[in-house]
């Protein structure tokens, strides 16, 4: 009879230690540690969602029959879940976190010389540009045409990229060699349809030449000598336009109060995500010449208006009643940063109806004001239009 021997089904190889099974028991696993987390985590995110319940932080939800069947309850849940404190928490560390280790500033910023920023915009190429230039080309000289029915001037004022002026801060960044002719491609065709252009580009190169910086090193906007030597040059034009030697004084006039040097938060460090970290943790910080204006009344214009005489007949005529502004601004978050309205005020001595939205883009001011009670209860005699060159290509959706 053959002799068998039962062999236990797990065997301890030799020199290998066999642990007491009562304490491998007790010992958390792999498994045991990431449902934990998990588990952690989940009712974290259930707190945070909680309490932004309670506080109200959440919009309305849609709660109408055909919104739902199209998701759209859904995607609104979605949004305001990521605005609760828990993932806005989890965001900012991570933002922290890559700048901190790969200065990795997010999709929308780029680092060039130490600590200068620039937006990702104006380093990007669009598949349609040609396209998109020229119907936004299009735009502007039809609403010339109809302003010019009604007895209203236009003038467009291109705003050159950062990128453009301060090239020699991009350092291991790259401009796209076909943005070089940019402005002057689309202004040109503006030109000979007769419409009043303006290209920023030379006036702000010099600037920055003569080493003044036109821009702001963590900032998409100019600084206020970019603003002022901009104002300079439209104030300028303003006059040629209405073929003046000057512009007539208004009711009012904007003086400079004081200025200051302060430290300027840069819009593209918020952009990236890194304004909620302590200071030292961020970009290098700006300092920036802030001046303050004040308007005051025009006693010698006041007293002639009572008087009956301006003592300039075509000028009245040009610009109205001298309490209304009858030059008006559209545009972008340009003409509402650095001074650049209180400069062009102070300039043509007059006030200047400033209507520019920030994230305007390309034509969200002006289509707002042409819509608007104040454009057609009291429109003006001259429109200014302000466009940021990066806008000019960006692929027109829809």
């Amino acid at each position: 009879m053959m002799n068998t021997t039962t062999f236990p089904l797990i065997t301890a190889l030799p020199n290998q230690r066999v642990q007491n099974p009562s304490t491998t028991a007790l010992l958390p696993t792999a498994d045991a540690w990431a449902g934990g987390c998990f588990v952690l985590l989940l009712a974290l995110g259930l707190l945070s969602n909680g309490s932004a319940w309670l506080h109200d932080q959440f919009a309305p939800i849609t709660s109408d029959w055909p919104s739902f069947m199209v998701g759209e309850p859904m995607q609104q849940l979605a949004h305001a879940l990521a605005k609760a404190e828990l993932p806005v928490t989890a965001a900012r560390i991570e933002r922290g976190l890559s700048w901190q280790v790969s200065r990795d500033l997010g999709p929308r910023v780029r680092e060039g010389e130490r600590d200068w920023l620039f937006l990702t915009d104006e380093l990007t190429s669009h598949a349609n540009a040609a396209l998109s230039a020229a119907n936004r080309s299009q735009q502007v000289i039809e609403l010339r045409q109809r302003l010019a029915a009604d007895g209203i001037k236009l003038l467009v004022v291109v705003v050159p990229d950062k990128s453009r002026i301060a090239a020699e801060h991009l350092g291991p960044l790259q401009r796209p060699a076909a943005f070089a002719e940019r402005v002057k491609q689309w202004t040109g065709p503006l030109a000979q349809a007769g419409v009043e252009v303006l290209d920023l580009s030379a006036a702000l190169a010099t600037l920055q030449r003569q080493g003044e910086p036109a821009f702001l090193r963590t900032d998409s906007h100019w600084t206020e000598a970019g603003a002022e030597t901009a104002a300079a040059l439209v104030a300028q034009r303003i006059r040629a336009l209405v073929a003046l030697g000057f512009v007539p004084p208004s009711a009012f006039r904007v003086r400079l109060k004081d200025r200051v040097t302060a430290v300027r938060p840069g819009d593209l460090v918020k952009l990236a995500g890194l304004d909620g970290l302590p200071s030292g943790w961020q970009p290098r910080p700006e300092l920036a010449q802030q001046s303050r204006f004040e308007m005051v009344r025009n006693a010698a214009v006041a007293s002639a208006g009572k008087s009956g005489h301006t003592g300039h007949a075509g000028d009245a005529e040009l610009f109205g009643d001298a309490e209304l502004p009858s030059i008006a601004l559209v545009g972008t978050s340009f003409s509402r940063n650095s001074n650049f309205v209180p400069f062009l005020e102070q300039k043509l001595h007059r006030q200047v109806g400033n209507f520019a939205l920030d994230g305007g883009d390309f034509d969200g001011a002006a289509r707002a004001y042409l819509r608007s009670p104040a454009f057609k209860q009291t429109p003006p005699k001259l429109l200014v239009w302000e466009i940021p060159e990066r806008v000019l290509a960006v692929d027109i959706k829809g």
